[in-house]
């Protein structure tokens, strides 16, 4: 299924508070967004106990039970887990992964609230979840009966949502700081192979290890870790970030001229990450009409044609990743700064030499 329009982490509390109290609702996303912790959490805000029924373990009979004889007829005696008395949330989290078979058992479930003669207690309500076929993860066709009986919500990442969770939760400081720098890396679409691929959940892992790991972390087994969890272009960026920090060298020094860019071979993986950085920076200050330069963005942009000249003495692949357009062709920097820099590199460099 595909989202016309979709929600943050922060906004999806207000919206299934007002839906799931008259509707079932589905919940789109792709893998380790946090659809389940954000299920779980609004169950807990309700005050309502959590089932979760996960549609991949499933059989039928899991769900309308097994026969029994009541007063010489026989009945369907749902599980004890859906079966209860006190109103709760029922989660039904990978639902688009079950099979036809059990889909087809939850449609009397989902629109009646009913299993055979059982009906959920008043104040229940039902969340399904799972993720896209576009995300390559398990997916099945979900049925158009099935379809008709939700109201569907699609959830993205959202990296100030994230990051506000994570200064609350105990996410580890050089993880925060660093999406802090580069919030783009937070998430990153599922790759066609099988590879570690950045999620918030992907994130929160590596955070969990590096705890575990305290002090004793040495940078090879960092770089383990990371590739392990990550993207692999994230991967190799966040171990250059923390050896800045351990090595007290970052972007501010390298723009003050407290520090030169890194110029030895062992050195590489750091020099693309402050690259990266100063790319960040200057998306992130400098405005796109020239007229709206403040004084710092001057001396910033002034500062950054030297540093470019520094950075292709060294490595002109670095220098070129700066001021590169995106994937489409289409410029990020403002274009009178990169106008200013066709002009007056030529300059700088013979000034250089």
């Amino acid at each position: 299924m595909q989202a016309t329009l979709t929600i943050t982490p922060a906004q999806l509390p207000g919206v299934l508070l007002h839906v799931t109290v008259v509707r079932p609702v589905f919940l789109w996303g792709a893998p380790g967004i946090g659809k389940s912790s954000l299920v779980r959490d609004f169950a807990d805000s309700l005050g309502l106990e959590c089932v979760t029924l996960l549609g991949t373990q499933l059989a039928p009979e899991d769900l309308i039970g097994v026969p029994e004889l009541v007063g010489g007829r026989s009945r369907f005696a749902p599980p004890e887990s859906i079966a209860r008395t006190e109103p709760y949330c029922l989660f039904l989290d990978e639902l688009n992964a079950s099979a036809p078979e059990v889909q087809k058992a939850f449609y009397s479930l989902i629109l009646d609230r009913r299993l055979g003669t059982y009906e959920l207690p008043e104040g229940s309500v039902v969340i399904g979840a799972g993720n896209r076929a576009t995300d390559n993860a398990l997916a099945r066709p979900m049925a158009s009966a099935l379809v008709n009986r939700l109201v569907h919500v699609h959830l993205r990442a959202s990296s100030t949502d994230w990051l506000v969770w994570a200064a609350n939760n105990g996410i580890h400081p050089w993880v925060v700081d660093y999406l802090v720098q580069r919030p783009d890396h937070l998430w990153s679409a599922p790759p066609k192979t099988e590879e570690p691929f950045s999620t918030p959940r992907a994130w929160h892992m590596l955070s969990d290890v590096m705890h575990s790991y305290g002090e004793s972390l040495d940078e090879e087994t960092l770089g383990l870790l990371a590739y392990g969890t990550l993207t692999g272009a994230h991967a190799s960026a966040f171990r250059a970030y923390v050896k800045t920090v351990r090595h007290a060298y970052d972007l501010d020094a390298v723009l003050k001229g407290d520090a030169p860019w890194p110029r030895r071979p062992e050195d590489r993986d750091l020099l693309y990450f402050l690259s990266e950085t100063f790319r960040a920076r200057l998306i992130k200050e400098l405005p796109a009409d020239r007229r709206g330069v403040s004084t710092r963005g001057r001396e910033l942009a002034f500062r950054a044609k030297a540093l470019l000249v520094e950075l292709a003495e060294i490595s002109l692949e670095c220098a070129q990743l700066v001021i590169a357009s995106d994937v489409d062709g289409v410029p990020v920097l403002p274009t009178w700064f990169l106008v200013e820099v066709g002009r007056d590199l030529p300059r700088l460099v013979a000034a250089r030499n």
